[in-house]
């Protein structure tokens, strides 16, 4: 199945957006993973927002290295390694130089699932449910950092807008409590099967 016939938008709006808008304005989108002339596709379902502001934010420091990629401008891939074993893949979003970006936690799987299978080396219940997973199953990897995703090999399309009733919020996952606390800015199609946790 190809992603759906819709108007695209330009990524370019994802700069005059906050982390929270952003990352309802991403869901129901499709991410779009070109390997040697196959396309894996798979329907955002579960996000998470950081913002600069965010203590749970790689950013809250200032600008490093590691997250320089988060400074730039919105429409482009920030690929982290983390725990010595995953890679996680966020969409920087917001004004440059404002660090803001939405983590993506899971896909429902559209095309491609027999590579994606391949890739995972696991059943089709996990195969895309949390960011260590859906990098894996699209081999996406720290070279993919800092990649705009307006172009192969890794694209995202933003499908026509969800509505506030198809999207439910909580509290983000893995993030200490005081970091979390009055931040629910984890956003997810709601009722949707392929989320990473039920809300």
């Amino acid at each position: 199945m190809m992603p759906r016939s819709a108007v695209e938008d330009h990524l370019e709006s994802l700069s005059e957006m906050s982390a929270t808008e952003a990352a309802s304005r991403l869901l129901g989108s499709d991410l779009i993973r070109n390997i040697n002339g196959k396309l894996l596709v798979g329907r955002i379902v579960e996000v998470e927002a950081y913002d600069q502001d965010d203590p749970a934010s790689h950013s809250f420091n200032g600008k490093t290295k590691r997250n320089a990629v988060m400074f730039g401008p919105a429409g482009f891939a920030y690929v982290y390694f983390t725990y010595g074993m995953h890679f996680c893949m966020n969409v920087v979003v917001g004004p440059e130089d404002n660090a803001a970006a939405v983590l993506i936690r899971a896909l429902q799987p559209l095309q491609g699932e027999s590579i994606m299978l391949k890739n995972r080396g696991n059943n089709h219940e996990n195969l895309l449910n949390g960011p260590a997973r859906l990098a894996q199953a699209f081999k996406i990897d720290k070279t993919l950092n800092g990649h705009d995703l307006r172009r192969d090999p890794l694209r995202l399309v933003l499908n026509p807008p969800l509505s506030a009733k198809e999207i439910k919020w909580s509290k983000r996952i893995g993030i200490r409590e005081e970091a979390n606390q009055d931040k629910n800015w984890r956003a997810v199609v709601a009722n949707s099967k392929y989320l990473s946790r039920p809300l």
